[in-house]
């Protein structure tokens, strides 16, 4: 999403909210909550598989990925 349409959107959102009543405002609280909270708790388990991985196959060197790029470009 572009930084004009983001603006845009949280323009919109904002006109909408400011007509809310304050039951719906406490019901679009608790969703945008518990949608940060699945994002977290996605985040931790995508480090949690990252850390799995490097435990299993063990890490690349600096030195292989700088040959990889450069094959890349060649």
């Amino acid at each position: 999403m572009k930084a004009h349409e983001r603006e845009q959107l949280i323009k919109d959102i904002n006109v909408l909210l400011h007509q809310a009543y304050d039951s719906t405002l406490v019901e679009i609280h608790a969703l945008l909550k518990r949608i940060d909270d699945v994002d977290d708790e996605e985040d931790l388990k995508a480090i949690k598989e990252a850390r799995e991985d490097i435990r299993i196959n063990g890490t690349v060197s600096w030195d292989e990925i700088k040959n990889e790029i450069n094959k890349d470009v060649a």
